[in-house]
């Protein structure tokens, strides 16, 4: 009974471990920046082009703002913090685009949500 409560122990402990070694994992990541008032589109069939082809001035909007973006990249949305939200919304000021603002997020994600270190606009050609 004592050893099978301590297997029990040690494989509780594992995995306690792998999940917390996936937390707080630094990323690079490459993607589009979309609203969360509008981040639902990613989840429809042609997803990814319809957060390709999101406005800027749509992710600006007042509502759509408040509610914060998030990164869409390999087919995943990734929630940014609150830093990371005002970072992304001066990009959006001073971009020159209308849609399809992609970008470039340094950061540690902790399950879906992203803190970001850095964000920079990814020229497009």
């Amino acid at each position: 009974m004592a050893r099978k409560i301590s297997v029990l122990g040690l494989v509780l402990l594992l995995a306690g471990v792998a999940l917390a070694a996936r937390e707080g994992k630094s990323v690079k990541l490459t993607g589009y920046i979309i609203d969360n008032m509008c981040s639902g589109r990613a989840a429809t069939e042609n997803g990814a082009d319809k957060v390709k082809n999101h406005t800027v001035k749509c992710a600006q909007m007042p509502n759509c703002a408040k509610s914060g973006y998030a990164l869409f990249s390999d087919n995943k949305l990734y929630k940014l913090d609150e830093g990371g939200n005002t970072k992304t919304a001066e990009i959006l000021k001073n971009t020159k685009l209308e849609k399809g603002l992609q970008v470039e997020i340094e950061g540690t994600l902790d399950g879906e949500t992203l803190t970001v270190k850095s964000i920079k606009e990814v020229a497009t050609s």
